[in-house]
């Protein structure tokens, strides 16, 4: 639904604001313009009595301030400053919001692929990258090395608040039971079990916090001067950064492009071995002896055997029919079955000479190819187990293989088919033009707000953007997540944690390269050792955490909890009590 009426309330309140406080304020210095008299004009000379405008007070002058784009209000006290980081932070919440609502829109009618390799990526970091954009602009070189700090707080805050707070909280709104190293779907009746309760995934959320990890690689590159106590090379290593921040942006997006399909052939091969262990397991148990012998070898005679027995007709060959006879007979732990092309897929591998019919040299050549490939992949055959346990232990592999590839079916919430498809294009544009809009229009008065607040408290302005800004530019995704966690499914948990790591990795290629751009074509200086020194290790951890399992008990999330105020510490101690800004 859109919320275009909710924009009228902020709008309305910063035009009034402005109307306000348009105009510059009377500067203090010392002249007797500035004094005003109290009433004893005749004492001058004798008794100079005159009264200072107090520059704080409510109804006397401020201390001057740049207003954005001439009219939009500005102020230097706190809660002015702070009910403008209010207004402005709602206001970027609404663009992050229609951005979202769009492109979730594009996504039913034009599906995965470009659109959800390149514009749900890159439009999920816009307002984050439209902000670092405007930090570093703003200015002379001194004004833009003071307030890039605000990019780099938001894009660290943004990093841990995902990892942290919202990984952990999806934790614990999507737990299950866990039964068998699984959390079953739907399943929750052990409470807040620590070991008992928790999230499982499939492989391809494992993949993803894998790249996130890899990601980290130009926060690295760029530290690696500092870290060598050199300053020669600190512009160079810049730029190389730079250079390589782009490539892993261009080669995320490459992967996001063709990771459907590479999925689906995944999920089809893992399929594939299923189907033909579980043939294997019926020929052996509704067959005429052990398909392995007493070596461990295929057992050729026994093998012929069915051959005959599957030959209906009798006439040297099998048909597909005859196949498919066989096929349907089997039980094959209700994956989604398609048994045409499951028939079409074992003839290719028997009929290797390409004449739709199957000979029996061909069938033997088939089945003894499939027991080789099972001898193989059975990671639990010890050759002692007896052929039924060997079969047995590989038909749960390839299930196994099959359920953690994930089913392949499209994410829930995704239309099959969209009504009125001309329209539904019109409003996604629509909605994401005015969420690029209002993200451009506000990202630079979101930026001075900040830097104002930070003047007037002393608060340093990565501390503000870092805890305050990601909660705007985030929220959209945030509350996204969750949602689809509370489904309590392997398929959401997998999709809303896959969102959590792709958004990361995006903040970590675009919003940094837009970061490092700043800085390399501005000549600022990188003085930003602990923030990424937090970056890198909340990442590692976290991308640790989803590259070597699929299954994340409840206890996991306290992990991830505590790492938001170890990160908020670090920073401030490596800044205040070791200098390493």
């Amino acid at each position: 639904m859109s919320k275009a009426p909710t924009l009228i309330l902020p709008i309305l309140i910063l035009i009034l604001c402005g109307a306000q406080s348009h105009g510059r304020f009377i500067a203090d210095n010392s002249s007797p313009s500035d004094l005003v008299s109290d009433g004893v004009h005749g004492l001058w000379e004798t008794q100079p009595f005159y009264l200072r405008l107090n520059p704080l007070s409510g109804f006397g002058a401020e201390s001057a301030c740049e207003q954005s784009y001439g009219f939009l209000p500005c102020t230097t006290t706190v809660l002015g400053n702070l009910f403008l980081i209010i207004v402005y932070g709602y206001l970027m919440f609404t663009a992050a919001t229609y951005l979202s609502n769009g492109s979730e829109l594009l996504l039913e009618i034009l599906g995965p692929g470009l659109v959800g390799g390149l514009l749900l990526p890159i439009l999920g970091a816009l307002p984050d990258a439209m902000l670092i954009l405007v930090s570093g602009l703003s200015g002379s070189t001194e004004t833009a090395q003071s307030q890039v700090s605000v990019g780099m707080g938001l894009l660290a805050g943004s990093t841990v608040l995902l990892l942290t707070i919202i990984w952990g909280t999806c934790i614990i709104v999507g737990k299950c039971d866990i039964e068998g190293s699984v959390a079953i779907d739907g399943k929750d009746t052990k409470g807040f079990s620590l070991t008992g309760s928790g999230v499982s995934t499939d492989i391809w959320t494992s993949y993803a916090a894998i790249i996130m990890a890899i990601s980290v690689l130009p926060f690295l590159i760029v530290q690696l001067p500092q870290l060598l106590d050199s300053s020669s090379g600190r512009h160079l290593a810049v730029l190389i950064a730079l250079v390589v921040s782009v490539a892993l942006l261009i080669s995320y997006c490459l992967y996001q492009v063709f990771q459907p399909w590479i999925q689906r052939r995944r999920i089809e091969y893992a399929k594939h071995k299923h189907v033909i262990s579980g043939i294997l397991q019926h020929l052996h148990k509704h067959g005429l002896g052990r398909l392995l012998d007493d070596n461990d070898e295929p057992n050729i005679p026994v093998i012929k055997k069915l051959f005959e027995k599957i030959d209906e007709n009798h006439n040297g060959l099998l048909s597909a029919s005859e196949l498919k006879a066989l096929i349907i007979g089997i039980q094959f732990d209700v994956i989604d079955l398609d048994q045409d092309d499951a028939i079409e897929k074992v003839m290719k591998d028997f009929d290797t000479s390409n004449d739709l019919h199957v000979e029996e040299p061909e069938f033997v050549a088939g089945v003894t190819r499939w027991l080789q490939e099972a001898k193989r992949e059975g990671n639990s055959y010890s050759g002692h187990g007896g052929t039924k346990k060997f079969l047995n232990d590989f038909h749960k592999q390839t299930k196994q293989q099959h359920d953690i590839l994930g089913s392949g079916e499209p994410s829930e919430g995704a239309a099959e088919g969209v009504a009125n498809t001309k329209w539904v294009v019109l409003k996604a544009t629509l909605l994401l033009l005015l969420g690029a809009a209002i993200a451009a229009a506000f990202a630079d008065p979101l930026v001075d707000a900040v830097d104002n607040f930070s003047t007037a408290t002393s608060i340093p302005t990565f501390f503000i953007s870092f805890i305050a800004l990601p909660l705007a530019t985030n929220s959209s995704e945030a509350v996204s997540a969750i949602i689809f966690a509370t489904r309590k499914k392997q398929r959401t948990a997998s999709l809303t944690f896959s969102e959590i790591y792709g958004a990361v990795t995006m903040n970590n290629v675009l919003c940094l390269s837009v970061f490092l751009a700043l800085v390399y074509a501005r000549g600022l200086t990188w003085n930003f050792s602990s923030e990424v020194l937090v970056i890198f290790i909340v990442c590692i951890v976290m991308g640790l955490f989803g590259s070597f399992r699929t299954t994340f008990p409840l206890w996991t999330s306290s992990i991830a909890f505590l790492l938001y105020p170890f990160s908020l510490a670090l920073v401030y101690v490596l800044d205040y009590f070791f200098g390493w800004s």
